[in-house]
């Protein structure tokens, strides 16, 4: 049973009235050379208070393929070859076999307790834009049986930046542009369509982490509902990372590649506009050649330095001027999902108008503001996240309506150049 409700920003907090979900579940268990841990995890599987439709075990590599199936659901076993850490790509292998209309992400050493499965569907039934995360504890489970849960003795450390992230956002109901740090591929959910809307885990991602940080990113950045769903517990097998030896150097690695991928400042910490732009700038060519020349310059000059310009002209004087500096082909389909802001640009903009208008996005969660001199529009930008929420909705409502309704519609007063001045004495003042 699922339903369809379309909410404001992250607002989760209002799905509260809405009637408790019991919708069919595929539980993928992603897992590597942890054959002993395979016994324990059916066995949590089984005692579910809401069972799962289908389990689907997604094995990246093992030596020997693992034998696993729990008894009384159905119980499905794939492979691929050993080729590094691939866990993204084992996942995406593993929902082409799933059939459940809400898919759980488990590790192999992540061991659900009984009310897990019931707990961590609790929004996403209510809402298609949710992704869910559980809460993810630690424990010793040396000496405990596979139907028994760890005690008091066997409990270790929680990491604390990931709980004090929790309690600061109020489970991710203030989530911002960077909460997508805390959302763990471990112990995810998320619906089928949702899944499919995002493509899946990007399988550039070789070697241990980043993907499910990648993965939660492109939900955000697409119009998804964070929730840190606390009563939905499982127990991991041993220490955070960050209690290992090898995390610094594994950390730092990760950085590097979510860095090139993720455009969102802090993330990225410098410019990087080459392959994956935080603005993505479309300059309308309809008016006078020289009109075109201050548009296309102005945003050159902008403060906001993770910008790409598209200039979809064929004319040579254009192309000769801009040639190394604009696109004309289309935008990619990675580009296009994950740049923050799209801007439509008719007219020269200050300086500063695209970090103003970008500030203004992601601050306030704006889906969309018009630049606008002396009751002219002089460009408009598009948060992606609202974009993103409005596709999904397309079959029941127009996008202008979700991203009004969900977002909502602002206009940022901007200065203008003097137009009057020649192309000369325009490009003088940058002097």
């Amino acid at each position: 049973m699922l339903t369809d409700i379309l909410i404001q920003h992250n607002r989760w907090d209002r799905l509260s009235g809405y009637p408790r979900p019991a919708p069919a579940v595929t539980v993928v268990v992603t897992h590597y050379e942890q054959h002993h841990l395979l016994g324990r995890m059916a066995s949590a599987l089984r005692r579910q208070s809401l069972p799962p439709r289908q389990v689907v075990l997604a094995d990246d590599g093992s030596a020997r393929t693992p034998a696993f199936t729990v008894p009384g659901i159905e119980t499905v076993v794939v492979s691929q070859p050993d080729q590094g850490f691939r866990a993204g790509t084992a996942r995406n292998l593993a929902v082409e076999r799933s059939t459940g209309e809400v898919l759980v992400f488990l590790d192999a050493d992540t061991v659900p307790e009984p009310g897990y499965v019931e707990e961590i569907v609790r929004h996403v039934g209510r809402s298609p834009d949710v992704l869910a995360v559980g809460r993810r504890r630690h424990a010793s489970f040396a000496g405990l049986a596979e139907d028994e849960s760890p005690g008091p003795a066997a409990v270790l450390p929680e990491p604390a930046w990931l709980a004090d992230a929790y309690a600061a956002s109020g489970n991710l109901l203030h989530a911002d542009g960077r909460s997508f740090r805390f959302l763990i591929g471990a112990v995810l959910c998320c619906r089928r369509s949702l899944f499919h809307d995002l493509g899946g885990f990007d399988e550039r991602f070789v070697d241990y982490g980043g993907e499910d940080w990648d993965f939660a990113y492109r939900a955000w950045n697409a119009g998804a509902v964070l929730v840190h769903e606390r009563d939905a517990v499982a127990w991991h097998e041993g220490p955070d990372w960050a209690g290992r030896g090898e995390a610094e150097a594994i950390m730092e690695y990760q950085s590097a590649r979510l860095a090139a991928l993720i455009p969102e400042p802090a993330t990225r910490g410098a410019p990087l506009p080459g392959l994956i732009p935080d603005v993505l700038a479309d300059v309308h060519t309809d008016g006078a050649f020289d009109h075109t020349v201050r548009t296309v310059h102005a945003l050159l000059r902008q403060t906001h330095r993770d910008l790409a310009i598209r200039l979809p002209t064929r004319d040579e004087r254009l192309l000769e001027t801009y040639a190394s500096a604009v696109r004309t082909a289309p935008w990619t389909e990675d580009q296009l999902r994950r740049a923050r802001v799209r801007f439509e640009v008719r007219h020269p903009l200050p300086e500063t108008a695209v970090e103003r208008a970008v500030a203004l996005i992601s601050e306030s969660d704006a889906g969309l503001v018009e630049l606008v001199h002396d009751g002219e529009v002089q460009a408009v930008a598009k948060s992606t996240r609202a974009v993103g929420r409005a596709r999904r909705w397309s079959a029941r409502f127009e996008p202008g309506e979700v991203v009004e309704h969900a977002f909502g519609r602002h206009r940022l007063p901007v200065e203008t150049d003097d137009r009057n001045r020649t192309l000369a004495g325009f490009f003088a003042r940058w002097e």
